[in-house]
């Protein structure tokens, strides 16, 4: 049976992951370098190389990102950071991050996927207050013993450590992250990944598997959109639940 096309789709869907992936590293970069252009002297922009790289962002991709706030490449246009916050109904709030370079095109997606999941925009400040920006390092705990891992991270200006079900989260701010990095590559801790995240000060517990269901369709779409560079939120939702809702959405999606 002929079946090019799916695999063409297949390949189309992971081309367009890793375009995302690569044009939001190389406007965190170009971004990070507003604040000095030397990484030596600019931990954000250390930082933001040294995560690029790991997603394999490459080199020349990198070099242009600098550039274009150096204005060596005059082609560059300038990246805004822009940040949406919302209520949802019962009161979990979310923030959108987005990295762009056209603000219209922007404002416009956002406000299509909030639209369609009955949210209400707010304005800026109206949630962003209960949220802290910070990195987290994931370490994968097969590979990594806790415990030795707890010890290191003891003697760091890391700000905290966390056992989860699948990994070891070890938080930091970004002006440390660089240097965290390197004293785990030290001691030979294999870092599985770093990434930007905003934690929130409380919870909010959802138990119908509606609202669970229209939240998790939404934060897909926003993973989708190619200005969206990091989803926050405050909801709480079970294992259990979790696990009903993608089963159902796995059950009735569409396959070619």
């Amino acid at each position: 049976m002929w079946r090019g096309p799916v695999v063409q789709a297949r390949k189309n869907a992971v081309n367009a992951v890793k375009w995302k992936i690569f044009s939001l590293h190389a406007k965190l970069i170009t971004i990070a370098a507003q604040k000095g252009w030397n990484p030596d002297d600019n931990p954000s922009l250390a930082a933001a190389i040294a995560v690029a790289k790991k997603q394999g962002v490459p080199n020349d991709n990198i070099d242009r990102a600098i550039k274009k706030w150096t204005w060596e490449d005059t082609s560059g246009v300038q990246i805004q950071e822009i940040i949406y916050e919302w209520y949802a109904p019962g009161g979990v709030a979310l923030m959108v991050e987005t990295l762009t370079d056209n603000k219209n095109r922007t404002v416009s997606s956002i406000r299509s996927i909030f639209s369609k999941y009955w949210w209400n925009l707010w304005e800026s400040w109206a949630v962003s207050w209960m949220f802290h920006k910070k990195w987290i390092i994931f370490i994968d705990p097969k590979v990594h013993d806790y415990e030795s891992i707890e010890e290191i991270v003891f003697e760091t200006e890391a700000e905290d450590i966390l056992m989860e079900e699948w990994y070891i989260k070890i938080i930091t701010n970004t002006e440390y992250l660089h240097k965290l990095e390197k004293i785990l590559e030290e001691k030979t801790i294999e870092v599985y990944e770093s990434k930007i995240d905003y934690i929130p000060d409380n919870e909010i517990e959802v138990n119908d598997f509606e609202k669970a269901l229209k939240f998790k369709k939404m934060i897909e779409a926003f993973d989708e959109d190619e200005d969206v560079n990091t989803v926050a939120t405050n909801e709480n939702i079970s294992p259990e639940l979790t696990t009903k809702v993608e089963k159902f959405i796995e059950e009735n999606t569409f396959r070619t």
